[in-house]
């Protein structure tokens, strides 16, 4: 039965980057906010295509393995994509370059939608779309199959669909830092260990992994 994922950074004090640009697209604090995960092998052979052996093995590979097995689709949000940092760019194709690691279905929120399907090498295309996130939500969850679908962001995104009720898996990444500014995630948002199961588990790197699960 296809699930509902979600994979979320966040610092100790609950922030996640809220100043992206053009030069910077997920915000300044986001490299010292993922330095873990972008340390493991999995992450560099996954994105990076690099298959030298780099990068470490402990528990943060661990989870960076298990959130890119079983995706068979993926929803994002207009900022993810890149579409508030280039809105002018008709050219415009995402920051991944020709051939984009997720290798699916790809639904890209955004308020630009109709425009044509983007496919893209490795499998991966992007769809946009303008209408309610449930629907979005069934489209992509038709498109996976047996398989999962993965929401990737960003924060907003990330919110609707949590506000909602509609996921099933929650892996919250706690890196052990104080941002003290950005996006706070959890405001407004309460309950959520009444409706899943939590575990949470500390990585050799000191990133707290939090998982909720329903």
């Amino acid at each position: 039965m296809t699930r509902v994922r979600m994979d979320l950074f966040a610092s100790l004090d609950g922030y996640t980057p809220s100043d992206p640009t053009p030069d910077n697209p997920m915000g300044e604090d986001w490299e010292r906010l993922t330095a873990a995960y972008a340390a493991t092998r999995a992450f560099r052979e996954t994105v990076f295509g690099d298959t030298s052996g780099a990068g470490t093995t402990g528990i943060d590979n661990r989870y960076a393995m298990a959130s890119v097995e079983g995706v068979g689709s993926e929803i994002m949000g207009a900022g993810m994509f890149g579409l508030h940092s280039f809105p002018d760019d008709a050219e415009w194709k995402g920051w991944w370059g020709d051939a984009p690691p997720f290798g699916t279905a790809v639904y890209v929120l955004t308020h630009t939608a109709p425009r044509p399907s983007l496919p893209m090498k490795g499998g991966t295309t992007f769809h946009f779309r303008d209408t309610a996130i449930e629907e979005v939500l069934a489209e992509a969850t038709e498109a996976a199959g047996d398989l999962d679908v993965r929401i990737g962001g960003g924060y907003r995104t990330a919110r609707d669909f949590l506000r909602a009720g509609l996921v099933d898996d929650l892996h919250l990444l706690v890196a052990p830092i104080f941002l003290g500014r950005g996006h706070r995630l959890w405001d407004d948002l309460r309950g959520f260990e009444l409706t899943h199961k939590v575990s949470t588990e500390v990585a050799e790197s000191g990133v707290i992994h939090v998982s909720l699960t329903r």
